[in-house]
């Protein structure tokens, strides 16, 4: 099965859960399970290779230029991971289809699941650093969703938001960490960064890299200082803490660390950071553990401690410390998920999680007994569970390990750290199941149905199994992952064996053991000496530190947003012209190449008509019809420069573009005060003045010295100018720019132009849903009216420029691709002819004449315009690219056909809909309903009251 389809099944058939609930339960369990089932059956089939040393690829060019590749590939950690990823998944679904209430969502939660291991899948077999980063980031947004399932629960909201807070920010440090490692490795491909050691290890910028790729790994992976976000998140669903908290989301800042340690271990700063950062969390972790008496607070801290101590072994950097550390991620996911899963039975069957109130259940709960015991026995280290083995190779390498010239600082924290994990397992076993049963529990508990306890009876089969046979069962894998690690070279001499000898290891491990049994003894003394000895609590460290940005954020927002454009304008500006201004000093202009050329009277005149109509403007722009009739003339200056400059297509858009703009504005403006009150003071239009006036010189000298120079390289338009009729079928560059070359730009364009036209509409309706409506409609107007609504003469010029306009649209439109003109030319006109209808009969009147809804027309160019492009993928060319061809039909002469003609008309559809809706919606504020008219050109409503008088006389 190809990398693409196993990366890809998860979000494929993540739709299926929450589309089948409606079919049952089981039905969305089902759909879960066998598309995690297909994913992990398609990556089994890999095994043999992965196991042989094989490196399984699969490759896509997405976005060369960018360096974005959707390019996989499956190594031994890649597999490791995926199948921890994929199998525990499918014991997790299995476990939910029982664990979960009816009052519960099913259906959205088995779809947030398969997000979330899609996205884990996509990490761990990415071999494109970008591509990697958008799964982390879907890591965040999927967990997110997961740990704030219970959405009723406050906790689970909070741990939801700390989760993604966290997570999310160390995600854009980890951002900036990747972009630099691919800039010193010269591309974004992992395998090729991996083969980058010694350049990226001696690069200035390395040091910087690692920090920054750190921050992401240590907060995804729970690491301190950012240890808080993880038990918070055990408010969500013991599914979910199993899944993400074993075997996904925390593991994913260890896959991080193995997958760059070719490159970037090995260094001092390596060794002191990552390593001393993990020991830190490794016992600091467990001695909190200890001391939680929730069910699930104990086994996060010991998550948090034991995520501790594999970021430990990575980074101690040596070749026996990788090894144990890939043994240990196997092991740890293993006995977790079945602690995860048995202490989620005891909630759902006691009704709580509370040690205190929980005790003798193995009288009660026989098989859950069994499966916490083997999974927790192995969790403290005993053996002859899997835990066992690799807490012998942890502290065998930390025997061997000094830290800044101390031979006993790492040992001996890590023994603490040991004996701790002893001390909670222990504590697990004994508070929970041991003792005399209890006669007040919430619930009277008992084991579940099989289907709650076969997930982690299948896990603590492998925790016995792998232990009692590591070699066989895992010692493949752990070589293959951990020599994908290591980078290929060879692997240290390892042993997967019980039995060592007496080794330095084995005495710490004794003493560890019978450390953690007498720290157990001691628990209640300790407890009430740990409640009352003052600490630092990360949360409320975290609230505080949240509430001071969010009040900084506030501040600095309403110092710098309150509401005035001109204070936003002057800011943005300003800054502009400093930024250009820095540039102007710091770099260097080379001499002019170019000539003016002679100015003769008409530019002189335009040119003097644009700044006398912008100067009025800007001196009278307080009276808003005036300023619009001055803007008006303005556009009407600048569409006379295009035609003088030889740029028709130009000159026709913008003059179309200006009346409909001045039309639409007119309508607006209608229900404004005509004139704008001055709220700026004089100091405020000083400094406006100012700011303007070097922006616009600034902005005048570089157009100066840019048209007076020559371009540093060839300017696109001479392609375009070589490859109009070639390769788009028409001799008007500009429409075969539009509907070819940039037709992609286009098909956005109008779709943003059909969003503004719905956003008016949306607008509208709820305005109109308000007392605005009548405000409007009863409100005197503040200057004489006209005496009649709909005046004859311009209802007959109208009436009769009808069908002309048209004509003149459908001309417009059809010669567009060899002459000036198009679509967007043409729907500009053709709307125009149907506002005059507007403006000289009425709204009510040509709303009774309107045959199709606007909405539609503005639907239907787009779905033109998009099967248009469509269509050229059936011919094996890329989105849009046009086809063009000569056509003969009798009596016809032999004329031109480009597909483009039918994207065009889907401009033309999308720009006529887009303003006539935006028109209709402006035009209902002044409707009145029953103020309609019987005759077809009203001069004067009175005619209509003289009309009846004389029928009734």
């Amino acid at each position: 099965m190809s990398l693409f389809l196993i990366a890809a099944l998860p979000f494929l058939g993540a739709v299926f859960p929450a589309l089948l609930i409606r079919a049952g339960r089981n039905a969305s369990a089902s759909a879960a399970g066998l598309t995690t089932l297909l994913a992990f059956v398609g990556l089994m089939l890999h095994a043999p290779a992965v196991l042989r040393g094989d490196v399984i690829q699969a490759q896509f060019d997405w976005l060369p230029g960018l360096g974005l590749n959707a390019n996989f590939f499956l190594d031994g950690l890649g597999f490791l991971f995926a199948s921890l990823i994929l199998g525990i998944g499918l014991l997790i679904i299995l476990y939910a289809r029982f664990y979960l209430s009816r009052e519960d969502p099913m259906g959205n939660f088995y779809t947030y699941l398969l997000l979330f291991q899609g996205a884990m899948v996509g990490i761990v077999t990415s071999d494109n650093i970008l591509l990697l980063l958008i799964f982390w980031e879907l890591t965040s947004l999927s967990s997110f969703l997961l740990i704030g399932f219970w959405k009723h629960l406050p906790e689970g909201r909070q741990g939801a938001r700390m989760a993604l807070t966290v997570t999310g920010a160390g995600g854009l440090a980890m951002i900036g960490g990747m972009l630099i490692l691919g800039n010193i490795a010269g591309s974004y491909d992992l395998t090729v960064i991996l083969s980058s050691k010694e350049a990226i290890q001696a690069s200035p910028l390395y040091l910087p890299a690692l920090i920054l790729i750190l921050i992401g790994a240590f907060t995804k992976s729970a690491q301190f200082p950012f240890h808080f976000w993880l038990p918070h998140a055990m408010a969500a669903p013991t599914p979910v803490s199993a899944y993400l908290h074993s075997a996904t989301m925390v593991k994913a800042g260890l896959f991080l660390l193995a997958r760059l340690w070719p490159v970037l271990a090995g260094t001092p700063e390596w060794f002191y950071i990552v390593a001393t950062t993990g020991l830190i969390t490794m016992v600091l972790g467990a001695i909190i553990a200890l001391f939680k008496d929730d069910l699930k607070a104990l086994l996060a801290f010991s998550t948090v401690s034991h995520l501790g101590l594999i970021t430990m072994l990575l980074g101690f950097g040596t070749k026996f410390a990788a090894v144990a550390a890939v043994f240990h991620i196997i092991n740890h996911a293993t006995f977790k998920a079945a602690l995860f899963m048995s202490a989620g039975i005891v909630d759902h069957e006691a009704h709580t999680r509370d040690i205190k109130r929980l005790g003798g259940l193995r009288h009660l709960m026989p098989i859950t007994f069994a499966i916490a015991t083997v999974a927790a026995l192995s969790m403290a280290g005993i053996p002859p569970f899997n835990g066992f083995l690799s807490k012998e190779m942890m502290l065998e390498e930390t025997a061997h390990t000094a830290w800044g010239g101390s031979a006993y600082l790492v040992p001996g924290l890590a023994l603490i750290g040991a004996l701790f994990s002893a001390a909670y397992s222990f504590r697990y076993i004994v508070h929970v199941f041991l003792g005399p049963k209890r006669s007040d529990y919430p619930a009277k508990p008992h084991d579940p149905g099989v289907g709650m306890w076969l997930a982690p009876a299948f896990l603590v089969g492998l925790v016995i199994l792998i232990g009692l046979f590591s070699a066989k069962i895992v010692g493949p894998l752990v070589a293959t992952a951990a020599g994908a690690v290591i980078g290929g070279e060879k692997l240290p001499y390892y042993s997967l064996k019980l039995w060592h000898g007496f080794t330095p290891a084995l005495y710490m491990s004794i003493v560890a053991v019978a450390g953690g049994a007498v720290l157990l003894m001691l628990h209640k003394p300790l407890a009430r000496m740990w409640d009352n000895a003052p600490r630092p609590e990360a949360k409320v460290i975290f609230e505080a530190l949240i509430a001071a940005l969010t009040r900084l954020a506030r501040t600095i927002t309403d110092g710098l947003h309150n509401g005035a454009m001109p204070r936003y304008a002057a800011i943005m500006i300003a800054f502009t012209v400093a930024l250009s201004f820095y540039a102007y000093q710091s770099g260097t202009l080379a001499a002019p190449t170019r000539t003016l050329q002679d100015v003769g009277l008409i530019p002189i005149l335009g040119w003097a008509s644009l700044l006398i109509a912008t100067g009025f403007m800007v001196a009278m722009h307080r009276n808003r019809l005036l300023a619009l009739v001055l803007i008006g003339v303005v556009g009407l200056v600048v569409s006379m420069g295009f035609n003088y400059l030889s740029a028709p297509d130009l000159a026709l858009t913008q003059i179309s573009v200006e009346v409909v703009t001045i039309i639409l504005m007119l309508l607006a403006l209608n229900f404004m005060p005509k004139e704008t009150p001055i709220e700026s003071s004089t100091g405020a239009r000083l400094r406006d003045i100012s700011i303007a006036s070097v922006a616009g010189l600034g902005v005048g000298g570089l157009i100066y010295a840019l048209m007076t120079r020559d371009f540093i390289g060839e300017t696109i338009s001479g392609f375009h100018l070589e490859n109009s009729y070639k390769g788009g079928g028409g001799t008007n560059v500009v429409n075969v720019i539009l509907v070819d070359f940039r037709g992609f730009d286009t098909f956005g364009e109008i779709i943003v132009l059909g969003i503004a036209a719905l956003v008016i509409f949306a607008l509208t309706e709820a305005v109109l849903g308000t007392r605005v409506r009548a405000y409007l409609l009863n409100r005197k107007p503040d200057l004489p009216q006209a005496g009649d609504s709909h005046p004859m003469m311009m209802v007959v010029a109208t009436r009769v420029m009808m069908p002309l306009a048209l004509m003149v649209a459908a001309y417009i439109f059809f010669r567009g691709h060899n002459l000036p003109g198009g679509g967007f030319i043409a729907g500009l006109i053709a709307a125009i002819a149907i506002i005059m209808q507007y403006m000289a009969s009425g709204f009510a009147w040509a709303t009774e004449r309107q045959r199709y809804p606007y909405h539609a027309i503005i639907g239907s160019g787009v779905l033109i315009a998009a099967a248009t492009g469509l269509g050229s993928w059936f011919s094996g060319t890329p989105f849009l690219t046009s086809a063009f061809g000569y056509i003969h039909w009798a009596p016809l002469e032999e004329f031109e056909w480009a597909t483009a003609a039918l994207f065009d008309l889907g401009v033309f559809l999308a720009v006529v809909g887009a303003v006539l809706l935006a028109l209709e919606s402006l035009s209902r504020f002044a409707w009145q309903p029953g103020a309609n008219t019987d005759h077809a050109m009203d001069i004067n409503p009175a005619r209509d009251d003289v009309a009846k008088t004389e029928n009734e006389g």
